[in-house]
């Protein structure tokens, strides 16, 4: 059975990429685009992994992700930010909030693909 993935990204062109990258290679993505809808659909699907956005109108990315990690259901839950942040002290401040894998935009193939098989306990 194909490993479900929460990708939060309000990006359309990002949000199609990335669900597009993970069909293709054998995951069921569940796309959501705005973030203020995130916990609530993590809690109905309980995915194996969650590709994060940490910049969302409404609502930040690192909020859902603590918001996430404080869910005794979710807790366990590998978490992947993807994000435009990269000065310096960005990368830290995401990690302290409780991702396991930090990814930089723009995003190359094989290191989105690297870390979501990492994540998920897949061997290539």
């Amino acid at each position: 059975m194909a490993k479900t993935v929460l990708v939060v990204e309000d990006n359309d062109l990002n949000l199609r990429l990335f669900c597009d990258l993970l069909t293709a290679h054998g995951y069921r993505p569940e796309p959501v685009s705005d973030g203020r809808d995130a916990l609530t659909r993590a809690q109905a699907i309980v995915p194996d992994l969650i590709v994060m956005d940490i910049q969302l109108p409404h609502v930040s990315g690192l909020e859902l992700i603590e918001a996430i990690k404080r869910d005794a259901q979710l807790a366990a839950i590998p978490i992947m930010a993807v994000t435009a942040y990269a000065a310096k002290g960005d990368e830290e401040r995401i990690r302290l909030a409780g991702v396991d894998s930090y990814v930089s935009k723009p995003v190359t193939v094989a290191r989105f693909l690297d870390a979501v098989r990492s994540l998920i306990g897949e061997v290539r």
